[in-house]
């Protein structure tokens, strides 16, 4: 699958225009601030209806706006365009003409992997951050995980309003009898959930190390889960006390942990962040690995100043090991060397104050 066109209105600064994008390899090139990283947003709001910066719907408007549209025309794909509009509030998604129920029909169909600034916190920040990551990654391979994911999610946030409403009251009685009810449901979503993020991570390590070595020259990599429950015990009987005076679920899957180590030693803590930098960009090397490896098919890459940073020996190296791809999206500041990575056909975008100008293909 791959994109032909997107057409984007009230979105951000983006000019309300349709853009021709219907080659494999477009370059967007700019100074920080015109449009760039915007045009990418638009793009991964159309596979995911969501945007990659983390952001409230309303927030992708364009200041002084309430409501917004993004739309793609699809190529070598069962489907021919989608749309997301945000109107009065509400959110739509239509998938040639027809409402989506659940975005995570699109998941089958425009699969986009984002890199970008935000993706250190996979390395260096919460734990929530990394959960994501690893959550996704398996979701965008594994429909059942996606569902047994937000099943748990449910689950767990009927026991959390028990629990905290069962706070200073002495009755524990019906208290306890919901908790009997919702224990046994929280434990096995959240079992299987566990038992497929061990296995994710182990074969995700396998992909992982040996791309950080090829690339960094660093070896003996590894991705670790570490779970909050023991495998095939989630012990919710046992911790129940501890809950009810907290008033919060204090285990279970949405508590685990991911680290990166080296020969066993946590790695991301006292790596430099040149280091932290190179591991998040191969977080996501590795991620459209995997879904190829799992799918039998390629994702479109949206890859947003990713090459910026890295010093010329390490940006060759990356450019080794990059996936397989229907289609990528690169952004560059003016002053980078992009010809030199530029193909025959490639479509080479200038962005200026929202509006993107052709430089023609074969220039």
């Amino acid at each position: 699958m791959s994109f032909q066109t997107l057409r984007t209105a009230s979105f951000r600064n983006l000019a309300d225009d349709e853009v021709d994008v219907s080659a494999k390899d477009v370059f967007l090139v700019g100074e920080n601030g015109q449009g760039k990283t915007n045009f990418l947003e638009a793009l991964y709001i159309c596979s995911y209806a969501s945007s990659f910066r983390g952001v409230r719907d309303g927030e992708v408007a364009r200041t002084g706006e309430k409501d917004f549209s993004a739309a793609v025309k699809l190529s070598n794909s069962l489907y021919e365009k989608i749309i997301v509009k945000f109107e009065r509030g509400k959110k739509t998604v239509l998938l040639d003409g027809k409402q989506l129920e659940d975005r995570k029909e699109l998941l089958d169909i425009s699969p986009c992997i984002v890199f970008c600034h935000e993706d250190m916190e996979f390395v260096a920040g919460t734990p929530e951050r990394r959960r994501w990551f690893f959550d996704q990654n398996q979701s965008l391979c594994d429909p059942v995980y996606l569902e047994d994911l937000r099943r748990y999610r449910k689950v767990l946030k009927s026991r959390n309003t028990v629990l905290r409403e069962a706070q200073g009251k002495p009755n524990r009685g019906q208290v306890n009898a919901i908790l009997d009810a919702l224990d046994p449901q929280l434990a096995a979503y959240g079992l299987r959930l566990m038992e497929k993020r061990e296995e994710a991570a182990r074969r995700f390590s396998e992909t992982f190390g040996p791309l950080y070595e090829t690339v960094a020259g660093i070896d003996n990599i590894a991705v670790i889960y570490t779970p909050s429950w023991k495998l095939k015990n989630a012990d919710l009987e046992e911790r129940r006390e501890a809950d009810l005076f907290a008033g919060v679920t204090l285990s279970g899957p949405h508590r685990d942990r991911y680290s990166f180590t080296r020969s066993g030693v946590d790695f991301s803590a006292k790596a430099s962040t040149g280091q932290r930098r190179l591991l998040a960009l191969l977080l996501r090397i590795a991620q459209a690995r995997r879904f190829s490896e799992m799918t039998g098919r390629n994702p479109v890459l949206l890859l947003d100043d990713v090459l910026l940073e890295l010093d010329p020996e390490k940006r060759r190296r990356l450019l080794n090991v990059m996936p397989g791809y229907d289609q990528a999206f690169y952004t560059f500041l003016p002053e980078e060397h992009y010809e030199r990575y530029r193909k025959s056909d490639t479509l080479v975008y200038t962005v200026q104050n929202g509006q993107l100008i052709d430089q023609k293909r074969d220039a």
